[in-house]
């Protein structure tokens, strides 16, 4: 007789299949589940974080700047008449009251001799006053002439002495225009123009041989130079005593100068938002040139309260701009910051954010306040949204 009766082998057949059934039932649930939480974790924003650097100790500028002389004196004449010879040409050294030119001037040694002779004639009339007045004087005890009469001829000798008078200053007025006839080197320096030739007629008005205006001579003093350059605002703070700088000219590549601040105008321009700042150039062996071009490095300390962040994870909004930092149970928030200069790939925080924010780089524009995100470290040198990430 069989182990098992018809109804028994019906009854496990059916436990089997309920069995096997049931085992479907689950394992189809267990991969609902699975796909369910998958698809929830990727329907949360994967996102990169960064976290905002302290800037450098120091930061450097290089600015075009104009070296000028430390006195330049532009030489024009104070009488009229022609070159009778130059003496210094350009880039000569002069020495204060070195001759640079003699001036021939007829009508004004003319007018200095006629001073003279009209001096004598004032001196003649003088003497004469004199002697008058002495003897209506003399007269006035023997009451021979009136004392009106005697009045003015007193009167006739002090007019006689004045007019005297009037007669040696024009003597020396001339004699400080003949000076004029000799041009000279106000100070020490190199002649870096001259403008006349021999036969030139010059004027006091500044036109040499009926051209435009000009000076005769520029003398310069290069023993120091003046070095001048706009410093635009945000740097301005850098303007302060012992800031050096370091200097570079075309004409001399291989060689760096040093220029020392010595003021600046304390004022802005407000066509170029900059200020005019002034430093000094030794000079001692005449390298340096008025006129030239300079290439100006300015290096100074930085603002310690400044944060740089790239500048790929700026966020654009009508209220200005903000970055969206992760919080602590990683959701997103919108922060608003001051940005100050914008640097090559990065930029300057001055106030908004600190060094323990965690920004997002790269946001997604479809972030917004509160959203969930997750943490991801892209791989070195891969875009995080087209290659893979490890998450944190």
């Amino acid at each position: 007789m069989s182990k098992f009766s018809g109804g028994g082998r019906i009854a496990i057949a059916v436990l089997l299949i309920l069995s096997y059934v049931g085992y479907q039932f689950y394992e189809r649930k267990q991969a609902a589940d699975a796909l369910s939480e998958e698809t929830l974790e990727d329907a949360v924003e994967t996102v990169a974080i960064i976290h905002p650097k302290p800037g450098k100790p120091t930061e450097t500028i290089t600015l075009p700047g104009n070296i000028d002389a430390w006195f330049q004196a532009p030489i024009f004449a104070q009488v009229s008449g022609y070159v009778e010879m130059w003496y210094k040409d350009y880039g000569a050294h002069v020495k204060k009251g070195e001759v640079l030119a003699i001036i021939q001037a007829p009508a004004l040694d003319a007018q200095f001799k006629q001073s003279k002779a009209d001096m004598e004639s004032e001196r003649a009339k003088y003497e004469l006053a004199v002697v008058t007045a002495k003897r209506y004087v003399a007269l006035r005890k023997s009451q021979a002439v009136s004392e009106q009469s005697i009045t003015v001829q007193l009167a006739n000798e002090k007019m006689a002495q004045a007019e005297l008078n009037a007669a040696l200053q024009n003597i020396k007025n001339y004699e400080a225009k003949i000076k004029f006839k000799t041009i000279v080197a106000p100070y020490d320096g190199v002649v870096t123009q001259r403008n006349i030739n021999v036969g030139d007629y010059i004027n006091s008005e500044g036109n040499i041989s009926g051209t435009t205006v000009s000076n005769l001579f520029s003398v310069a003093d290069i023993h120091k130079m003046r070095l001048f350059i706009s410093v635009p605002g945000p740097f301005a703070r850098i303007l302060k005593p012992n800031l050096t700088a370091d200097v570079t000219v075309p004409q001399i590549a291989n060689r760096n100068f040093t220029a020392k601040f010595l003021t600046s105008a304390n004022g802005f321009d407000p066509n170029t938002r900059t200020v005019t700042a002034e430093f000094t150039i030794d000079n001692d062996d005449h390298a340096l040139w008025p006129g030239s071009y300079a290439t100006v490095r300015l290096t100074g300390p930085s603002n310690t309260h400044i944060l740089t962040i790239p500048s790929s994870s700026m966020v654009f909004e009508e209220k200005g701009t903000e970055v969206a930092t992760v919080t602590d149970d990683n959701r997103i928030h919108l922060k608003s910051i001051t940005v100050g200069k914008i640097l090559d790939g990065s930029i300057e925080v001055v106030d908004g954010i600190t060094e323990a924010d965690r920004i997002v780089d790269n946001p997604s524009a479809a972030l917004l306040e509160g959203d969930k995100v997750r943490i991801v470290t892209p791989a070195p040198g891969y875009d995080l949204d087209a290659h893979p990430a490890t998450e944190l």
